[in-house]
């Protein structure tokens, strides 16, 4: 007789009767019937050298080890790769080592993990074969199997759960309490205290930058100074891990050591979350806990076997943009819908908050912000043909938050937020065509910083765009050129007029040349150039600039649009008085009326004419007249753009002029004083604008002295 058996099937042959008795356990993992190879030390990767910071939750947890306490529970919570184990590991040494207490570690991490490894505390603490064969034969229950002995336990005792990153199976299977024999410790990245009821949660984040800067100086002591560490550290967002990997690699190098300068360079160079990963062990087990290429990639698979597929979405579409604070209002609009369904942000954003994949933080504005090494990690790990998808999303959220036509108002934070995501946005482009749509919207972003006086903010959003955009699409672009232009106008409103005048001039002949001297770029250029022209004392030159510009503008924008009676209204305060007492310029001096007429009493354009006939009157000498026109528009742009506006107080140091010229020497100093204090806080002391607010003042002063 043949006989034939299949998978775990058995076939026994004898000559004669036998009597067989055969036991089976049906289970889902081998590891439950072994179990770890230990549960009193710790398995943990690379232990620090000496950890860093940490000192205060360090305190607090040594604190509850102390003789009689026992009860508690602790979670340290943080992002992956923030040292949550290592905070861990050194409380489990000190309460093993100097409190005497019998140190306990399981690997929370999965659910066949979790299970074989408390069974196996169970047995450390007294539990026989057979309550032990019961529990895993499902006869009795594990959990109340494993408090049942360390409820018992003669000795006290720490336990640690590792990685309990899926804190619904501790709950599941009510693996974790509290019992007045010991102390629990979790560590995790899910940081919801729904999770965690009755357990004292501690947040353990990136280190602060000398300690970062020493974990690497501690790992590679000889590729360089604190000072070249800290610029690492800096470049790695202080994130341990990161950290740990790097000073690994500094410190493994055989054949051609890298100083900690090459490595930087190295990192700035693009080489960013490959090179990182290259610090660990090689003959080390690949756990991708411990690289930070891989480590997220844990919470990204849970998620899509949760069914939450929107949260790897959401935080793809964040890794587009830069580690910075990004305002939420961004996430909440009708445009996110490209990437995944506007009714679920919600719910994606809650799961990245959940796995401490992101924070809330409330710079004034209320943001979400996630790590740079975390952001790297994830784009770098996209799949390519989702980036299309990807970028023209981000593009197109980055794009509706931005003004359409930005116009002069206050300081807007939301807007300066917005600067360093277009950069990255930039970074991020994989064409021409999307490189061009970014740095459009990165100039349109500067102008509106500009137009809120930030002018600093402006010039850093253009001058980054020209350089990331000009390596693709070359120098000439029509779009490079037009950020270099924003560039140019920003810089002049810095003071600094003599990076200011080459710079425009060298953009507005490159733009005739390749597009007339009447397309709206080149004109705008111009405009902004002979600006500059005139505040270098340059007018023989800039009141022909300005001329032909108002002629382009008429021809090509028309009369009545506002760009050219802005630049109209720029001949009120270049022109001279007997030109401007000239028959032909008679117009001129109705010009707030014509913009009025065209724009509305409140336009900005009508607002800055008004400015600019206050100034025409004082220079006829119309004081009065100039008096009453002054005090309604400083009035507006103070009540409309706060009183440090560098416009508002451009009119505030005309109506000072006009004071002192009509003999109210005390009001023109008072007026004057401010100004100064305003320009010198806001400016610096050493622009141009302040220097000549001081020159005024000084002027001021002593005449006010020489009074009768």
């Amino acid at each position: 007789m043949d006989g034939h058996a299949e998978d775990a099937g058995r076939v026994y042959q004898s000559s004669r009767d036998q009597h067989i008795s055969e036991y089976h356990y049906h289970g889902s993992d081998e590891r439950d019937l072994a179990g770890p190879d230990s549960v009193r030390r710790p398995a943990v990767g690379r232990a620090p050298v000496v950890l860093r910071d940490r000192a205060e939750v360090l305190e607090r947890l040594r604190a509850s080890v102390t003789e009689g306490n026992g009860g508690q529970a602790f979670v340290l919570h943080g992002m992956g790769g923030c040292g949550k184990t290592a905070v861990a590991h050194a409380f489990f040494q000190f309460a093993t080592e100097v409190s005497g207490r019998v140190g306990l570690w399981v690997n929370a991490s999965d659910r066949a993990g979790l299970r074989a490894g408390m069974l196996a505390v169970a047995a450390d603490r007294g539990a026989t074969d057979g309550e032990l064969l019961a529990a895993r034969n499902g006869l009795r229950p594990g959990a109340d199997l494993v408090w049942e002995r360390l409820d018992r336990s003669a000795e006290p005792w720490l336990l640690v759960l590792d990685n309990a990153d899926a804190p619904e199976i501790l709950r599941d299977g009510s693996w974790l309490r509290t019992s007045p024999g010991g102390i629990v410790v979790v560590t995790t990245r899910r940081a919801a205290a729904r999770w965690w009821p009755g357990a004292e949660l501690q947040h353990i984040g990136v280190l602060p930058r000398e300690d970062a800067a020493r974990v690497l100086c501690d790992l590679a002591p000889r590729s360089g100074t604190l000072r070249q560490a800290s610029a690492i550290a800096d470049r790695l967002g202080r994130l341990p891990l990161a950290l740990t990997l790097a000073g690994g690699f500094l410190s493994h190098q055989v054949l051609d050591p890298w100083t900690m300068d090459a490595y930087r360079r190295h990192l700035e160079e693009g080489e960013g979350v490959e090179l990182i990963d290259q610090g660990a062990d090689l003959l080390s087990d690949a756990d991708p806990r411990h690289l930070v290429g891989r480590t997220w990639q844990l919470t990204l698979d849970a998620f899509e076997a949760r069914g939450l597929p929107e949260a790897v979405s959401l935080l793809r579409l964040l890794a587009r943009f830069a580690s910075e604070p990004l305002p939420l209002t961004l996430l909440n609009r009708p445009e996110i819908s490209g990437v995944l369904p506007r009714a679920r942000t919600e719910t994606a954003l809650r799961a990245l908050l959940d796995q401490s994949l992101a924070e809330l933080v409330d710079v004034g504005v209320r943001c979400v912000q996630s790590h740079g090494v975390l952001l790297d990690s994830v784009a770098s790990a996209t799949p390519s043909d989702s980036l299309g998808t990807l970028n023209s999303t981000a593009c197109r959220l980055l794009d509706a938050a931005i003004p359409e036509l930005p116009d002069a108002g206050p300081e807007d934070l939301h807007l300066r937020l917005l600067s360093p995501h277009a950069i990255a946005l930039l970074r991020r482009a994989t064409n021409s065509a999307e490189m061009a749509d970014f740095v459009g919207i990165a100039t349109r972003l500067a102008t509106a910083l500009h137009r809120t006086g930030d002018y600093l903010s402006a010039w850093e959003t253009a001058h980054n765009a020209v350089a990331l955009s000009e390596q693709i699409l070359g120098s000439e672009h029509r779009s490079v050129l037009a950020a270099r232009s924003r560039a140019g106008r920003a810089l002049f409103r810095l003071g600094k007029y003599s990076e200011a005048e080459p710079l425009l001039r060298q953009v507005r002949s490159t733009q005739e040349r390749l597009f007339g001297a009447y397309d709206p770029d080149t004109l705008d250029s111009s405009h902004g150039l002979q600006l500059v022209l005139g505040n270098l004392g340059k007018q023989a030159e800039a009141l022909p600039l300005l001329h032909a510009t108002i002629a382009g503008r008429k021809s090509s924008l028309g009369p009545a649009h506002p760009l050219t009676l802005r630049s109209r209204a720029s001949l009120l305060t270049i022109l001279p008085a007997a030109e401007l007492e000239r028959e032909d310029n008679s117009a001129l001096l109705s010009l707030p009326s014509e913009c009025e007429r065209h724009l509305g009493p409140d336009h900005t354009v009508t607002l800055g004419a008004r400015h600019n006939h206050a100034w025409a009157l004082y220079v006829l000498g119309n004081f009065d007249e100039a008096d009453e026109e002054i005090r309604l528009v400083a009035d507006t742009y103070e009540r409309r753009f706060g009183p440090d506006y560098p416009i508002a107080l451009s009119a505030q140091q005309l109506y000072a002029r006009i004071q002192h010229e009509l003999g109210n020497f005390e009001a023109a100093v008072s007026l004057m004083n401010d100004v100064t204090e305003r320009r010198t806080n806001s400016l610096g002391a050493d622009h141009p604008f302040t220097t000549a607010s001081r020159k005024v003042l000084a002027e001021f002063r002593e005449n006010r002295r020489a009074a009768p």
